[in-house]
């Protein structure tokens, strides 16, 4: 899966989730998004380091594994301007698509 599709996955669901105590993290763990468990976890890294998500507790063991408690993970206001902005460009590429398929010549 492409890296900025599996985190605008992410944050859909944590947008989604809001109105609930607790993410569901089943629909998008690693294996939901078909990705190794390493790669999520920096997903998950990357998103609090830019502040699109917070609550979600990283931790590095001694031997360096990461792991992480999501339970308490959820969207930011950042992460939801993330989410209106590629939407927004979405439909903009989306229309140019369109345009160019009808257009000969482009």
């Amino acid at each position: 899966m492409d890296n900025f599709k599996a985190v605008y996955k992410i944050l859909s669901q944590l947008e989604k989730d809001m109105d609930k105590p607790e993410p569901d993290i089943e629909k998008i763990d690693h294996e939901a998004l078909c990705v190794s468990e390493m790669r999520w976890l920096r997903y998950i890294e990357m998103m609090s380091d830019v502040g699109y998500i917070k609550g979600a507790c990283i931790v590095r063991d001694i031997t360096g594994d990461m792991n992480c408690d999501c339970s308490g993970m959820r969207i930011t206001l950042k992460g939801l301007e993330y989410l209106q902005e590629n939407s927004i460009m979405r439909k903009f590429y989306n229309a140019a698509k369109g345009f160019k398929e009808i257009t000969p010549g482009l």
